[in-house]
């Protein structure tokens, strides 16, 4: 699978792509029409070097990404309002800026519910467990696994909504038409449609891995008061946020088992944010990724590294077998070479004369003894 580099999720009716510098929305109006948004995107990593640091870009990138995702959901909510809002909005009345105080008021009390239901809630009932498990590694393994399980029941109760079911398949068009174009496969729905739900740089895999990165974290860190152990808990977010930025950043641009393996649990969890989607909302992903993405010249780039990597194994293996052909005719010709360049017959002779040689001696030593004995 070749790596694109471009992300995005899913919005109401709609996908949100990103790729590099630039976002688009795609999204399915009450009409049936298409409505699709270009917009730039700056980040702070591009500007400062300090930002790009690993870990450090994985907080930037967090944060720059949930504002993102914030601004691209009331977009595409916007279509879906009421008549007398949307011509508010048009207007551009004073309910305009109601509006955003009131979608930041509800994006801030979003984050501290999140905190306090997967953050705070665990820790708190691992602490009321202190008597029953006085070891504070076990606690604070515990806490992690009642905070995955938290989070699972939490998907699973929210995907029984008929809203968030729809945005959930929409999810699933945004990974089918990124598989599409990693996997080599031109962009459209029938080749889209055959791709897979899953994919390893999902915001899903993200959310798991931070938290089974904090439960190595929560494990180690023991502190005896339990304010600053909660406070640690809340400050050490970004830093977790980071660590699993790195770590996925790595999996989705590398191959191989140890790859699949970590990464497989994360996939697994996909099945629960991710839904088959239709026709028309793949056609909807299709236009989002075409609004950023030129996928054809990276079709082409991509077939050209193919060739020219087969091309390159293709010689090494033609050297490889040259050199063991040569190495294998010189091993033969060295055993099929006699020890030494002489005529078996001339061999033979030489024996010969040597025995009778050795012969005449003896017949002397024995006339001598004779001579003497006489």
């Amino acid at each position: 699978m070749a790596y694109s580099g471009i992300g995005g999720q899913a919005v109401i009716e709609g996908v949100m792509m990103k790729n590099k510098d630039r976002y688009s929305v795609a999204v399915r109006k009450p009409d049936g029409e298409i409505e699709i948004l270009r917009k730039p995107s700056t980040s702070l990593r591009d500007k400062y070097r300090f930002f790009d640091i690993p870990i450090i870009r994985g907080v930037v990138t967090f944060i720059e990404s949930f504002a993102v995702g914030m601004q691209t959901l009331n977009y595409s909510a916007s279509f879906f309002e009421e008549e007398e809002t949307e011509k508010n909005k048009e207007k551009g009345s004073s309910s305009g800026k109601g509006e955003g105080i009131i979608m930041g008021i509800i994006t801030v009390l979003s984050v501290i519910i999140a905190i306090g239901l997967f953050v705070l809630a665990p820790f708190f009932a691992m602490e009321a467990c202190k008597k029953i498990i006085p070891s504070a590694m076990l606690r604070g393994f515990l806490e992690g696994v009642i905070r995955v399980l938290l989070f699972i029941i939490y998907v699973k109760l929210i995907s029984l909504i008929k809203d968030i079911k729809r945005l959930f398949m929409y999810h699933g068009a945004e990974h089918k038409s990124i598989n599409c174009i990693e996997n080599g496969y031109e962009l459209n729905v029938e080749n889209v449609r055959k791709q897979s739900t899953e994919h390893r740089r999902c915001g899903t895999s993200f959310l798991l891995f931070v938290m089974v990165v904090s439960i190595l974290f929560f494990m180690f860190i023991v502190i005896g008061q339990v304010w600053l152990r909660m406070l640690l808990r809340i400050l050490l977010i970004p830093v977790i946020a980071g660590l699993s930025y790195e770590l996925i950043r790595f999996l989705g641009s590398h191959e191989g088992k140890v790859v699949y393996i970590i990464s497989r649990p994360g996939m697994w969890l996909q099945r629960l944010t991710t839904r088959e989607p239709d026709d028309e909302m793949i056609e909807v992903a299709i236009a989002s990724v075409n609004a950023v993405f030129d996928w054809r010249e990276f079709l082409d780039n991509s077939s050209k590294n193919d060739k020219a990597g087969s091309k390159a194994e293709a010689e090494t293996t033609t050297q490889t077998d040259t050199k063991a052909k040569q190495e294998a005719t010189t091993q033969t010709d060295t055993e099929a070479k006699p020890e030494a360049d002489v005529d078996p017959e001339i061999d033979e002779a030489d024996d010969v004369e040597i025995e009778e040689l050795d012969l005449g001696e003896d017949e002397s030593e024995t006339k001598a003894e004779a001579d003497e004995t006489k």
